[in-house]
């Protein structure tokens, strides 16, 4: 993280540099992240409960991924979509098909914006 310092002047640098010490002498005196998350492990445990009831399952994770969630992946709810026949043709390139959805191939862009109609590239069934 670099933060740009050249703009500040010698009363704001000296603001910034109390503020900082204050922070650091916070943050030092905080037990370790490892231990504290494994009291939470210990007392969730301890009662029945499961971090996810607790939290509940859209809890963002921060800073490294630990041998427990790297072992054990959230589960997301995935919805499946069916494959869609493709609509439009490049005729320069019949392998280049465009199913209608999301933006617009290059090749199909490049046409348009030449002149030329989306419904001159449909795919005749």
């Amino acid at each position: 993280m670099s933060i740009d310092l050249s703009g500040l002047s010698a009363k704001e640098l000296g603001t910034l540099i109390k503020n900082a010490k204050k922070r650091q002498t916070v943050v030092a005196k905080r037990p370790a992240i490892t231990k504290v998350r494994a009291q939470l492990n210990k007392l969730l445990k301890s009662s029945g409960y499961t971090a996810e009831e607790v939290f509940g399952e859209a809890a963002p994770a921060r800073g490294r991924a630990t041998k427990a969630t790297k072992a054990a992946p959230a589960k997301k709810a995935v919805r499946k979509l069916g494959k869609v026949a493709p609509k439009y043709r490049n005729p320069a390139n019949p392998k280049e098909t465009w199913t209608g959805r999301g933006k617009q191939p290059r090749w199909l862009a490049a046409h348009t914006t030449k002149g030329k109609k989306l419904e001159d590239f449909l795919i005749k069934k």
